[in-house]
C-alpha cells in the first residue's frame, strides 16, 4: 500500500503491514486516516504517515473486499463471507458495533455509505444491489443487475 503525491507522482508514503494483498483502501472524511481491508481477513487503520494505528484481525470470516469510513467515523466493511461489518472507533478503541443480515447469495465486492451515515449500499457476484439502513440494520430495497456489482459510488 502507497500514499501518492498527485503533484509530483512520487510515493510519500509506503504502508507495510497486511500479510495479503489490499483489495480496499479509503480516507476519513478529515484526511488523518486510511483504513484497509485485505486477503488475510483483517482491517487495518493507518495515520498518513504509513504507522499502522490499530488492526482489527479476522474483521471477517474470509477476504476483506471493501472497506469505508462513515461521516462519524465508524468503520463499514464487506466481505467474501457475504458480510457487512459495523466497527465504531469512537471510544479510543475499536469495537464491533453491528452487522447486517446476510442477504447476498455470493461474495461482495463493494460497499458505499452515503454522506449522512445513514445508509450504505452493497454489491457483489450475485448482481444485487442492496440499500441498508445503517441505523435500523435493516434492508430498504434490493435490485438485481443480472450481472456482477465491482463497485459503488
Amino acid at each position: 500500500l502507497r500514499l501518492w503525491k498527485l503533484e509530483t507522482g512520487e510515493t510519500s508514503g509506503r504502508f507495510i503491514g497486511h500479510k495479503k494483498d489490499v483489495l480496499s483502501v479509503a480516507f476519513s472524511s478529515d484526511n488523518r486516516f486510511i483504513v484497509s481491508g485485505a486477503r488475510d481477513k483483517s482491517i487495518k487503520i493507518w495515520n498518513t504517515l504509513g504507522e499502522c494505528m490499530e488492526t482489527i484481525e479476522n474483521a471477517h470470516d474470509d477476504w476483506v473486499t471493501s472497506v469505508k469510513f462513515s461521516p462519524e467515523g465508524n468503520i463499514v466493511s464487506a466481505g467474501y463471507d457475504r458480510v457487512v461489518n459495523i466497527h465504531s472507533l469512537s471510544s479510543g478503541e475499536i469495537k464491533k458495533v453491528g452487522k447486517l443480515p446476510r442477504k447476498h447469495s455470493d461474495y461482495l465486492n463493494a460497499v458505499v455509505v452515503s454522506p449522512d451515515g445513514s445508509l450504505c449500499a452493497t454489491g457483489g457476484k450475485d448482481g444485487r444491489a442492496i440499500l441498508w439502513d445503517l441505523n435500523q440494520k435493516k434492508m430498504l430495497y434490493d435490485d438485481n443487475a443480472e450481472c456482477a456489482i465491482h463497485d459503488l459510488a
